[in-house]
């Protein structure tokens, strides 16, 4: 069967290349380097006027000839049925294959959906103990002490070690031989990693979606030197897995798009160390102190009283 390709994915192509070198030229970008097959992700263009969606398929242009047995071909099946509307205007469709998977994202236009807020604030703190804890008390668990994630991790592990004694075994000289064995084993490690990355990423969407959905006024966080903290070898891989940087990037999104105030303090704001009550610094403060004692008699969790003391912030900055 022959399958013809839409020459507009090679115009696209160009296009995008002609945009970041101007990007470049104005100082808005670093100079762009070329993909690589083995490192990126494989995406194409697809014509936003020829695209077409249906509830349960979407429509390609130019994937099949014109001999009348192979238009279905031109018809592909969705995994989810009825998340994109069928009578809009799309634009910028891209087409994306993360090595089991083919995904396809595209932009449609909706009224403005900002609703009234309500006068009150709140401030989150994050943690590794706890994703997060609210100034009203709400605590949302770290996900990765669950036992489906510690589950997935074992196994995760498991097949680590077994493709590389699969590789191991089957060297040859100074160069690794890939048998089918080691194909499937790494096809299913792949799997486990795309569950581990979505139940984060689900838990994450949902607990930044609860936040939201009780329309504060503003929503004070603070800003966290990730990079730094990724250096402590004691910390790195729990942080890693905790991705702050993504909860802080999906909630910049979702407070635009909703019109909550989203104030990020400065990183050197003691908020751990800072007495909600009485306003004194304990400097001395370690980590390991999940308990703050303050000489006022005020006692109480520190990650609490860091949210307590974020929310006063916001209050002070708020517009």
């Amino acid at each position: 069967m022959r399958v013809n390709i839409s020459n507009n994915v090679t115009k696209q192509a160009i296009k995008d290349a002609c945009t970041a070198y101007k990007n470049f030229f104005r100082g808005l970008q670093k100079f762009l380097g070329f993909k690589s097959k083995k490192r990126s992700m494989p995406k194409f263009y697809q014509d936003n006027v020829k695209i077409r969606f249906s509830n349960t398929h979407i429509k390609f242009e130019g994937f099949s000839s014109g001999r009348k047995a192979n238009k279905k071909m031109n018809w592909v099946r969705l995994a989810e049925h009825g998340r994109i509307p069928t009578n809009a205007k799309y634009m910028n469709p891209r087409i994306s294959f993360d090595g089991l998977n083919w995904w396809i994202s595209v932009c449609v236009e909706f009224p403005d959906c900002r609703e009234t807020l309500n006068d009150d604030g709140v401030g989150i703190d994050l943690g590794i103990k706890d994703l997060a804890v609210c100034s009203d008390g709400t605590k949302y668990k770290n996900i990765n002490k669950s036992r489906k994630v510690k589950k997935l991790e074992k196994q995760k592990r498991r097949l680590q070690r077994s493709i590389s004694r699969s590789y191991e075994k089957n060297k040859k000289g100074e160069s690794y031989c890939k048998t089918n064995n080691v194909i499937r084993k790494e096809k299913l490690l792949l799997k486990r990693n795309h569950r581990l990355t979505n139940i984060r990423k689900n838990y994450l969407n949902q607990t930044i979606s609860e936040i939201v959905n009780r329309k504060p006024r503003f929503i004070c966080i603070e800003d966290l030197n990730v990079s730094g903290i990724m250096k402590n070898r004691h910390l790195s891989k729990a942080v890693q897995a905790q991705e702050f940087f993504g909860f802080r990037k999906q909630l910049e999104y979702r407070c635009s798009d909703k019109g909550n105030q989203l104030i990020v303090v400065d990183r050197f704001y003691p908020s751990s160390k800072l007495c909600s009550c009485c306003g004194n610094i304990k400097k001395d403060l370690k980590l390991s102190d999940r308990v703050y004692r303050c000489a006022c008699g005020n006692m109480i969790d520190r990650d609490f009283q860091a949210s307590i003391n974020l929310k006063t912030y916001g209050e002070k900055f708020a517009g």
